[in-house]
C-alpha cells in the first residue's frame, strides 16, 4: 500500500540494519584474495625480469645447460651487462657461454650470439660464432652475422644482406597444408603460421623470425613436399635498421640494389629507417671510392 512504502533512503538503512557483520573468516579470506591479487602480478614480473642482479654462484648455476631455460637467458643477460659494465671477472663464465651456443633451444643459441657479441676482443667468443653462421635457425644465423660484425668479421655479409629481402618459411614435412595467417599480417618468432596434414597427425609450421607474411608460395589445401618452400616473409623495421647499421660498415657495392628500396622510404617504414638506408649507401659508395 502507499501509505506503507519506504523511500530509498529508509530501505537502505532497514536493510543495513539487518545485515550482519562479516565474520572474521570472511574477512580474512576478502583480504587474503586482495593481497594475492596485487601480489601476482608483482611475482610475474620479477620472475619474468632479466635485471634482477645474480650472485656468481646463481650465475654459474643459470649457466648449467639442465636449468630452466628462463634462468639460462636471465644468466647471459647478466653476463652481456657485465660485460658491458667491464668487470673483468666475467670473463670466468666464457666457457660456460661457449658451451651453451651448442644448446638444442634455438632461442638459447641466439641469445648467446648476441651475448657474445658484447665483448669484441674475446677470441673464444668469436671462434665460436663462426660456425652458428651454419645454425639451422635462421634467427641463430642472423644474430652470430651481426654479432661477427663487432669483431670487424664480415664473415656473415651474406646472411646481413638476406636479412633485407622476404626469407622463405619451409614446410616441417610433407602433407597437406592448411594456412591460417593471411598476407599482410605481422608475426612474431613461434607465430603459428599453418598446419601440415600428414598420416601421423598435423605439424605445426611457426614463424622463426619477426616479420610480415608477403605472400603464400604454396595455396591453402596444395600437397607439399619436406623442405618445400610454403610463405614469404618480409623482415621487420628492427632487422632491417640492424642490417642497414651492419652494412654501413661491412656493405659492399653489389649491396645497393637491396638497400635503395629501404632508401626511398615510404609506407609504414619509421622515417629514421630510410635514413639509415641512405647514410649506408652513401659509406658504401665512398668506401669503395676510396678503394679505387
Amino acid at each position: 500500500m502507499k501509505g506503507t512504502d519506504l523511500t530509498d533512503s529508509q530501505a537502505s538503512t532497514s536493510t543495513s540494519a539487518r545485515r550482519p557483520p562479516l565474520s572474521k573468516r570472511w574477512t580474512f579470506i576478502i583480504l587474503a584474495l586482495t593481497l594475492l591479487f596485487v601480489l601476482m602480478p608483482f611475482l610475474f614480473w620479477r620472475a619474468t625480469w632479466f635485471g634482477r642482479p645474480l650472485t656468481d654462484v646463481q650465475l654459474a648455476d643459470y649457466l648449467n645447460p639442465k636449468s630452466n631455460p628462463h634462468d639460462i637467458q636471465h644468466a647471459l643477460s647478466q653476463v652481456a651487462d657485465r660485460i658491458v659494465a667491464h668487470d673483468p671477472a666475467i670473463k670466468n663464465f666464457y666457457p660456460q657461454v661457449v658451451a651453451l651456443s651448442l644448446n638444442p633451444a634455438a632461442p638459447i643459441r641466439a641469445m648467446v650470439a648476441w651475448t657474445m657479441g658484447q665483448d669484441n676482443q674475446s677470441p673464444q667468443f668469436h671462434a665460436a660464432l663462426l660456425p652458428m653462421l651454419n645454425d639451422p635457425d635462421l634467427t641463430v644465423r642472423r644474430n652470430a652475422a651481426l654479432a661477427l660484425v663487432r669483431f670487424d668479421d664480415s664473415s656473415g655479409h651474406a646472411v646481413i644482406v638476406g636479412m633485407l629481402k622476404p626469407a622463405a618459411v619451409d614446410s616441417p614435412s610433407a602433407g597437406i597444408l592448411r594456412t591460417r595467417l593471411k598476407p599482410g599480417q605481422t608475426m612474431n618468432p613461434g607465430t603459428l603460421l599453418a598446419h601440415i596434414q600428414t598420416p601421423a597427425g598435423e605439424r605445426e609450421v611457426r614463424s622463426q623470425i619477426p616479420g610480415t607474411l608477403d605472400h603464400w608460395l604454396a595455396p591453402d589445401g596444395a600437397t607439399v613436399a619436406v623442405d618445400q618452400h610454403l610463405a614469404a616473409v618480409w623482415p621487420s623495421d628492427d632487422e632491417v635498421w640492424e642490417a642497414l647499421r651492419a652494412l654501413y660498415l661491412i656493405g659492399q657495392p653489389a649491396d645497393l640494389d637491396a638497400i635503395a628500396p629501404y632508401a626511398r622510404g615510404g609506407g609504414d617504414a619509421p622515417p629514421q629507417l630510410a635514413e639509415q638506408a641512405r647514410n649506408t649507401m652513401e659509406q658504401i659508395r665512398s668506401r669503395a671510392a676510396a678503394v679505387d
